[in-house]
């Protein structure tokens, strides 16, 4: 979705730059307060206080498993009972632990987790853009239907809703050029170029990100 957005935002605001920037998921509402990026695509929950958050989807939750593992289409907790799941220190799911036995030792980081799971040390459960970030060919990742879900928005600084940033919420919801939705935009020309933004792209990805360069509606479930 973001380089989807980024294409869009070319088109649309050829004289500013939308430039997008990996950070791990913890990081990324605090960029967005430090004024590092100007709009973060995170995780909820986050302090709206401070946050405007707009909900965009549900992630699915997946368990990653080698290959060889035998499992159903969608795996349930009575599945891994006798399991070892692997829970790492930046877990982005909302839960005390997942099911099965735990391992003797958290892993620091999900991609030091999905090593272990190459290893044969134990079973990973993360959402489903994590898997795909640190896939590995020796890999699989199913769903996993017993887990929290992961819901991922758009968040930037309460008080700064500009033009650019109206722009870039209409090109995240899907608005067309057209849309009458936000504030009157005034063209942005080359001879008058407002103050370049910066984009970053998290961790959903560890990508739930954040965003430079730069509603509420029901979150759609996105697998």
């Amino acid at each position: 979705m973001p380089a989807k957005w980024v294409r869009i935002w070319a088109e649309r605001v050829p004289a500013v730059p939308l430039v997008l920037t990996q950070t791990p998921a913890a990081d990324a509402a605090g960029l967005v307060r430090e004024r590092e990026v100007d709009a973060a695509l995170l995780r909820l929950p986050v302090d709206r206080d401070e946050l405007h958050a707009i909900p965009l989807y549900i992630e699915t939750t997946v368990i990653v498993v080698p290959k060889e593992h035998a499992f159903g289409d969608t795996v349930h907790a009575e599945d891994v009972a006798g399991e070892t799941l692997l829970h790492p220190l930046d877990d982005v799911l909302d839960w005390a632990g997942p099911p099965g036995r735990p391992a003797l030792d958290r892993p620091a980081t999900t991609k030091d987790a999905v090593e272990l799971v190459a290893a044969g040390v134990g079973l990973l459960v993360v959402p489903q853009s994590l898997a795909r970030l640190h896939h590995r060919r020796d890999l699989t990742y199913l769903p996993f239907a017993d887990a929290p879900e992961s819901q991922v928005a758009l968040a930037w600084p309460a008080e700064e809703t500009t033009d650019l940033m109206e722009q870039f919420i209409g090109i995240v919801r899907g608005r067309t050029a057209n849309s009458t939705r936000g504030r009157p935009q005034e063209p942005v020309t080359r001879e008058k170029t407002p103050k370049v933004p910066k984009a970053a792209k998290v961790s959903t990805r560890q990508r739930t990100g954040a965003s430079r360069g730069a509603g509420r509606g029901k979150p759609r479930r996105r697998s």
